[in-house]
């Protein structure tokens, strides 16, 4: 569900809980009317950009999910229950500074001893399961239904054009791209030699008079990448660079019918085979760090003094690596629920496409989590779309059908900035099959190698969403997976407002509709309608 995007595009209502037992004396806070909330104002600092998800609303004027708060004035010193996440994504590096504390080890295993100890079917699984083996690069699922030539599939005339369309889009773009890393380094070789240094400043280039054309043309190179917030051409370049990597890929791999990254040895269309990959739940490259990152929001060990906080502080993160560079398996993912649900894990996200050929095999086993108490907790997704109206998988219900689970948790992503623009321009919604709302742009969290960076998507939310889950089950481990769910729904803060949906200004809709609950996440008011629901 990963897109990329080119970089020339541009009161709380009134929670009183009643109920048995619990600590009484806290309240989430009356506030009639969120939208007599002031709007900040101020650029958020460096430690708010890196901490806003924790935020509180009233407090600090940015929407996030008073985690800090709960901390501080529920949480204290209260010991609770160790909880085992599942990440089922990319993979994870688990040596991280900030996280090699909170990962998960299987004690029933013998490292390295090549013998299956705890007789699951999967060998040397010390942390987690790797279903993809040695793959990193694989195609879209609509790529390959295309591949198979089975024009008598009903997804084929569909995958026709939108594989037309997409190849077109990224042949243009590669196109833009080498033209504009051309222009860069001739701009820069030119800037260079006239101010006889290379590493000029922007006060240097805006200094220079010449009636050379080609000078000026490498001045107004260099100024317009100055006005879009690059501090240098060298770092445009950087950038551009970044953005090519992606669009070849698109091209060599994900649009690829003819490349076939399955090197595993297994046939994903044949569910009768099920114990494939290797224990190696790594990742295989630096720039596979999706699974990590997500790892950090849900984990990182808190108040270190390194670079960032996870939500729950109690948790163990099972890595299983199920998510390529491209669209994933729905065989890979199946089996990676079942995996995660059968080594005593409770929450899990996540990943998603548009085209599912065995979105059955997934639903059930996600019916198999919600049978045993296991709360899945799933992204949106980042198209800025109505999930109401266009099916992303996984789902736990065809359409708007019956549900499967009533453990299936969806999450959409806001801004760290209250008011019309709170919701992510990119983040999917949809009134029936979007659940809640979480911090999901601009998130700081780890990646690999001791590295720390800013990403933004629903599958930044959905993390957030599952720390939350994480806190209520380990300080309330009698609440079931559907209790746990319910309780994120009902707490969370109800926006009253209008928002701009889709990043289009022209689209206004009530965030009431964006979703089920018609809520964001409250971390600080689920763990008090926690204390009087256990």
């Amino acid at each position: 569900m990963n897109t990329f995007k080119s970089i020339t595009v541009s009161a709380f209502t009134a929670l009183l809980i009643t109920g048995c037992g619990g600590a009484a004396e806290i309240l989430s806070t009356p506030v009639e009317n969120i939208d007599n909330t002031p709007l900040k104002v101020s650029d958020l600092t460096e430690i708010e950009k890196h901490n806003w998800g924790h935020l509180d609303l009233i407090k600090d004027t940015i929407p996030g999910m008073s985690v800090d708060k709960a901390y501080a004035e529920i949480i204290k010193n209260k010991k609770g229950e160790k909880v085992i996440v599942a990440v089922i994504d990319a993979g994870i590096d688990i040596d991280h500074e900030d996280l090699k504390d909170v990962i998960w080890t299987n004690t029933k295993e013998i490292p390295n001893n090549g013998i299956d100890d705890d007789k699951n079917g999967y060998i040397d699984d010390i942390h987690g399961w790797n279903f993809l083996g040695d793959t990193y690069n694989e195609q879209l699922e609509f790529v390959r239904i295309l591949a198979k030539g089975d024009t008598s599939d009903p997804d084929y005339a569909r995958a026709k054009t939108e594989y037309d369309e997409e190849y077109q889009k990224y042949m243009g773009y590669k196109t833009n791209y080498d033209q504009m890393s051309m222009q860069i380094a001739s701009a820069d070789e030119t800037l260079s030699k006239h101010l006889n240094k290379k590493d000029y400043t922007k006060a240097d280039v805006n200094a220079i008079k010449t009636d050379n054309e080609t000078l000026s043309r490498a001045v107004q190179i260099a100024k317009y990448f100055y006005s879009n917030g690059m501090q240098s051409l060298t770092a445009a370049k950087k950038q551009i660079d970044n953005s090519t990597t992606q669009i070849n890929d698109r091209l060599n791999y994900n649009l690829n019918k003819e490349f076939n990254g399955r090197i595993n040895g297994d046939n994903a269309d044949d569910m009768s085979t099920k114990f494939y990959g290797n224990g190696n739940v790594k990742p295989t490259i630096k720039s596979e760090s999706h699974g990590t990152h997500v790892a950090g929001i849900i984990a990182a060990k808190r108040n270190n003094g390194k670079g960032a906080n996870g939500v729950a502080n109690n948790v163990e993160i099972m890595s299983v690596r199920a998510v390529p560079n491209g669209d994933e398996y729905d065989k890979d993912i199946a089996l990676g629920i079942r995996y995660a649900v059968d080594n005593g894990a409770y929450y899990y996200n996540e990943f998603g496409k548009y085209y599912s050929p065995h979105s059955d095999w997934v639903r059930d086993a996600i019916a198999y989590a919600a049978k045993n108490d296991v709360l899945f907790v799933n992204a949106a997704g980042n198209e800025g779309i109505n999930l109401d109206e266009k099916d992303v998988f996984p789902n736990d219900a065809v359409g708007i059908g019956p549900e499967v689970s009533d453990t299936f948790i969806t999450v959409g992503a806001l801004e760290p900035k209250y008011g019309s623009g709170i919701v992510a321009g990119f983040s999917n919604y949809g009134k029936v099959n979007v659940d809640v709302f979480a911090p999901g742009a601009k998130v700081y969290s780890t990646v690999p190698e001791n590295e720390y960076d800013t990403k933004g998507g629903t599958s930044m939310a959905a993390p957030a969403v599952a720390g939350v889950a994480a806190l209520i089950r380990s300080y309330y481990p009698k609440l079931s997976a559907a209790q746990v769910k319910q309780i994120i729904m009902e707490s969370g803060l109800a926006v009253k407002s209008k928002v701009i949906v889709g990043g289009d200004t022209n689209d206004i809709k009530p965030f009431a509709d964006l979703s089920k609950s018609s809520k964001m996440v409250n971390a600080y008011n689920a763990l008090i309608l926690a204390s009087k629901t256990h």
